[in-house]
């Protein structure tokens, strides 16, 4: 979840939680509603608790010791043992203030969103103008934690367009649009933010990113390159750059765009990895190896660099260890026709000719299944179709 999407939720669940959950008294004794009310405004919340406890037993029909109890439990974030209070005094009065949303608020809070979208909707139905826009959001927010960003969308375009000088909303619905692939959407919301805050790197990493998706390699460079203007220490800037670079094989401009990342943050595990990568493929070895071992190290589960690994190994006549870095990378990918590829040529020049024609096998077999998915989809969408490509590799 971007940090965004966090700050907006806690500004509008921290507001709501605050909505009193009070029911009708239901002819509870006054004097011992007020004493466990005054308990709860000194926040002395367990001998509260224990007052409206004893209101529930001797006055099971009310419905507020049951909404008090479940109000004081979600004041102290315990979520999950809010809800049935909430539902048991929601089956008492269903038409009680606010409860039906502080029921979704626990509910949400508690990260059951299936179960809050439900409630958000009934709330809606009978919250008055004042809580719409945080329903809104909140139902947004609930698509949005199941990761359902299409379904998202909507609400969060409409909340946007209550409040459109709102950044943490803007950002927050970009985010939705670009994991949701709708890529032109995200450069829609992208010149809105620029409306608010012109000299958002933030705004220009976003427009980077769903440019790279269009296949507009150029423009997505252009734009990562105005978020590091707009601020050099910009997180995640210069690596987004450098690996944009370095998809387009541009490894020396890549070098740098990497390194800036690390003196922002030298644990940038990333830009280590295509650090490493970048140097490799420069065939500059001495700079290769201890940035891809220190890679290793911190993330042995990271195919590529024991790809990496394997094939400065093998240019250095290592064999042994070429062939356990490969078996790394093919164990963590087995589908990647390169490491097939690599450990084919590796095992015969190790003489070992049946296991080389059978990992050649692979990679050639995995190379046409690529390709013949490839031409289904442009047959598919009526294009020609188109001839067989030869495997990539390094």
């Amino acid at each position: 979840m971007s940090h965004f999407a966090l700050r907006l939720l806690c500004s509008i669940t921290a507001l709501a939680l605050c909505v009193s959950a009070a029911a009708q008294p239901a002819r509870l004794p006054e004097p011992a509603r007020q004493s466990a009310l005054a308990l709860e405004q000194q926040g002395h919340y367990a001998e509260a608790e224990q007052s409206w406890q004893a209101l529930r037993k001797a006055h099971p029909a009310s419905p507020e010791p049951w909404a008090r109890i479940a109000l004081l439990e979600a004041r102290q974030e315990h979520y999950r043992e809010a809800v049935p209070f909430y539902r048991k005094a929601l089956a008492l009065d269903p038409r009680a203030p606010s409860l039906r949303l502080n029921l979704a608020l626990a509910l949400f809070k508690a990260g059951e969103f299936r179960q809050a979208i439900p409630e958000f909707h009934l709330a809606q139905k009978d919250a008055p103008p004042t809580e719409q826009q945080r329903i809104v959001i909140l139902l947004g927010m609930s698509h949005y934690g199941l990761a359902e960003y299409a379904e998202a969308a909507p609400f969060l375009r409409q909340a946007v367009d209550r409040d459109p000088a709102n950044l943490q909303l803007l950002f927050t619905l970009a985010h939705t649009y670009l994991w949701s692939k709708q890529f032109n959407a995200v450069l829609d919301v992208y010149h809105s933010i620029l409306a608010v805050n012109p000299e958002s790197a933030q705004a220009d990493m976003l427009a980077g990113e769903a440019l790279d998706e269009l296949k507009d390699h150029n423009g997505a460079i252009q734009q990562f390159r105005a978020a590091i203007k707009a601020n050099p220490r910009e997180p995640g800037a210069h690596f987004g750059l450098g690996y944009l670079l370095w998809t387009q094989h541009q490894y020396p401009e890549a070098i740098p765009q990497f390194e800036a990342e690390l003196a922002n943050d030298p644990d940038h595990l990333q830009s280590q990895l295509y650090l490493g990568d970048a140097y490799m493929q420069l065939s500059r070895p001495a700079e290769a190896v201890p940035v891809l071992q220190k890679v290793a190290v911190r993330a042995p589960s990271l195919a590529l660099v024991h790809l990496d690994l394997g094939i400065l190994a093998a240019d250095s006549g290592r064999n042994d260890e070429a062939l356990r870095e490969f078996l790394l990378a093919e164990k963590i990918e087995p589908a990647d026709v390169n490491v097939h590829w690599r450990l084919g040529r590796l095992y015969r020049a190790m003489g070992r000719a049946a296991e080389a024609k059978a990992e050649l096998e692979k990679a050639s077999t995995l190379t046409h299944a690529a390709d013949q998915a490839l031409y289904k989809k442009l047959s598919g969408s009526g294009q020609p179709p188109v001839p067989d490509a030869p495997s990539a590799q390094n």
